[in-house]
């Protein structure tokens, strides 16, 4: 066994991997540039490194600097993790020219599953289904047009290095094709340090289903069944599960033959993923091979009971596997969700900053939280926006999926923005939980972009009985305070107005006694009950609101009528701030007086800034399309902005002429930063 390896990673899966290492009593050495000095996978590792600055390829992308890393802590083998040098054949050659295990496969199968050119003809002679397409590399963007137009749109323009969503575009037209090549190649270079681009027939309806196999070097392949990975935005997943609500006992198996034939092809050792898309009538065809661990390995590990990272370390520890295909069962299902720092509510742009407060949900034998950060850390431009993973477990997919909903609804971040509110909209989406969804869903359901779908009724009513109970218990609980002035005892109301957004929602409460003395759970050290039960009356109804909640705590967890409802909740001045399923709310709990008094109030009107380009989101500056005096045209490029390793371009909304040009290209911009100003 081995007895130190080296992390060549950062994040949550370099302490995933810790985690797994640390119960095997393996040690680690953590590996850290200048933006990571602070993070948590540093100080969670017995060693660290330090390797240099913040820009990955003067850290995580530099193989001699983690080489000698190696070297200087004595550590037997690195665990590449997922991205960074994880698929770099030529990295894992140097490793075993010094001496180093690469838990990871061979050198050369890494190299023939890394591009996809190689991959798609060795799959192909292998007897693998494959998608129509050229199989020579595209030089330039008019060759890409013309082959596009050979092949018949829509089209896939692709990296043939990497993945992950990166240097990906689909082209309906000759106009999209030629500056999807343009994108997609520019992306390709500086995320993998390979530019070269193929073209593929891009199948409608698809779905993304990939087959996890583990092999040892002794021949043998496992397959531990599939996994649904088709909730995806601009071709980077968002939610996985296992199994596939879509696949059959005989797709999964002939799936499984075929990535076992594959990995058996290239002599494959260790981990991988045999990555398909579906069509609607179960024919599937080979997409790409992912020679590392996956992102969402998780899930498959909560149905099978597997430890992936344990299997990757035994086989690079020259073990044989342990076990059989016939050991491998599936049990429940499982869900994961990729939490990640960006505003859905502004086109999904990535935002950075430190995390001020930042609490997951309890992890127990139905959830499991694997993250990089705590409370303070930075979630840097420099790096992947994610946050986190969230992975739910239950007996059904209905138990997964209300799993995970609670864990979100208990997911408590700020500091940055996040995709909280994106992901729960997805996990109540009736299209979701019923299964029937492609690699289209998010496009087909908001073509316009995301907005937070209008709250159920029962949802609406559920919060306003919340704030209602528990406003009047604040405001109780300060009426109480002691050593107050002789003859000034406050009357606490009992009538109050619930004020959300425009909307004004009259109440009434009582305490109910009989409902608290027959309660006999929840109580303290002293036997006395630590529960509230507040008697809500609204529109007629009457409604039970109980719960422990005390001041101060930032989830509040209860029943209404009892039904569960899990709230974020923050005092701000004279109101609240309120999180329900990802959506931020200020709500205000008024006396009947007051609320008739706040409707005259006027409203702040916004200052006009729609005669500037600002920059939606913190990052570099890559390029400025224009100059001062310029006419631009709707539609036409303005900038392009790199953040967290994704180019954006921003486009003129409307015709006009620059009136100023207020940076220039190669500087750092923060959110809403003006970069042009156009005359009025």
């Amino acid at each position: 066994m081995l007895q130190k390896i080296l992390i060549a990673n950062r994040g949550e899966i370099a302490c995933r991997i810790i985690k797994t290492a640390r119960r095997m009593g393996v040690a680690t050495v953590a590996v850290y540039s200048d933006a990571d000095r602070n993070a948590r996978h540093v100080a969670e590792a017995d060693e660290a490194v330090h390797i240099g600055d913040a820009v990955a390829a003067e850290s995580y992308l530099n193989g001699t600097k983690i080489i000698a890393a190696c070297k200087q802590t004595d550590a037997q083998a690195v665990h590449p993790g997922y991205g960074f040098l994880s698929e770099n054949a030529a990295f894992a050659g140097r490793l075993k020219q010094a001496d180093i295990a690469f838990i990871g496969p061979g050198p050369d199968a890494i190299e023939a599953m890394g591009d996809k050119l190689a991959s798609k003809a060795l799959a192909q002679k292998a007897g693998v289904n494959t998608i129509p397409g050229h199989s020579e590399v595209v030089a330039d963007a008019a060759e890409a047009v013309k082959i596009s137009e050979e092949i018949g749109y829509p089209v896939m323009i692709k990296a043939s290095a990497g993945g992950g969503g990166k240097g990906m575009r689909v082209a309906h037209n000759r106009d999209e094709a030629e500056a999807g090549f343009e994108r997609a190649a520019s992306e390709a270079l500086s995320s993998f340090g390979d530019g070269r681009i193929l073209i593929e027939k891009f199948i409608d309806q698809p779905r993304h289903i990939e087959i996890q196999v583990i092999a040892d070097s002794y021949g043998n392949v496992v397959t531990l069944n599939e996994r649904e990975c088709s909730i995806q935005r601009r071709h980077q997943k968002v939610i996985e599960e296992a199994p596939s609500p879509f696949i059959d006992k005989k797709t999964r198996a002939a799936m499984s033959a075929q990535a076992i034939v594959l990995a058996k092809a290239v002599d494959y050792r260790s981990a991988g993923t045999v990555e398909f898309i579906v069509d609607a009538n179960h024919k599937f065809y080979f997409l790409e091979m992912n020679t590392r661990l996956q992102v969402e390995h998780a899930v498959t590990e909560m149905i099978t009971g597997l430890d992936l990272v344990e299997l990757m370390i035994r086989v690079a520890a020259g073990e044989k596997l342990a076990i059989k295909q016939a050991d491998v069962k599936i049990n429940g299902w499982s869900m994961e969700t990729r939490i990640y720092a960006e505003n859905p509510h502004r086109n999904f742009l990535p935002s950075s900053g430190r995390l001020s407060k930042y609490q997951p949900p309890l992890e127990s034998e139905c959830l499991r939280v694997d993250s990089g950060v705590e409370e303070g850390a930075e979630i840097s431009m420099f790096y992947d926006p994610m946050i986190a993973k969230v992975i739910s477990w239950g007996e059904t997919r209905e138990q997964a999926i209300a799993n995970m909903q609670t864990a979100l609804g208990q997911y408590y971040i700020r500091g940055v923005e996040t995709n909280l509110s994106f992901i729960c909209a997805i996990m109540g989406h009736s299209r979701f939980q019923a299964g029937e969804f492609t690699t289209n869903f998010i496009a087909e359901e908001y073509p316009d972009g995301f907005s937070p779908p209008e709250s159920s009724e029962h949802a609406r009513i559920n919060l306003i009985c919340v704030m209602t109970a528990l406003h009047y218990r604040l405001t109780n609980r300060a009426a109480s305070v002691s050593s107050q002035a002789p003859d000034y005892d406050r009357n606490v109301e009992t009538n109050w107005v619930v004020v959300i957004g425009q909307h004004n929602y009259q109440t009434g409460i009582a305490i109910d006694p009989v409902a608290a003395s027959t309660k006999t759970n929840g109580q303290d050290e002293n036997g006395k009950s630590n529960l509230s039960f507040s008697r809500i009356n609204f529109n007629g109804q009457s409604y039970l609101v109980e719960d422990g909640w005390q001041p101060a705590q930032l989830i509040y967890s209860g029943l209404v009528n009892g039904q569960q409802i899990h709230l974020q909740i923050e005092k701000n001045g004279y109101g609240y701030d309120v999180t329900q399923a990802g959506n931020l709310k200020t709500i205000y709990v008024l006396t009947r007086r007051t609320a008739e008094l706040n409707e005259k109030m006027p409203v702040k009107q916004r200052t006009d800034q729609s005669h500037f380009l600002l920059s939606p989101m913190p990052g570099l500056l890559v390029s400025l399309g224009v100059k001062q005096g310029q006419t631009v045209k709707t539609g036409e490029e303005l900038a392009v902005i790199e953040s967290m390793k994704m180019e954006n371009s921003l486009r003129a909304d409307h015709d006009g002429v620059v009136a100023k040009v207020l940076v220039e290209a190669g500087v750092t911009l923060e959110v809403d930063q003006a970069i042009l100003e156009f005359e009025q």
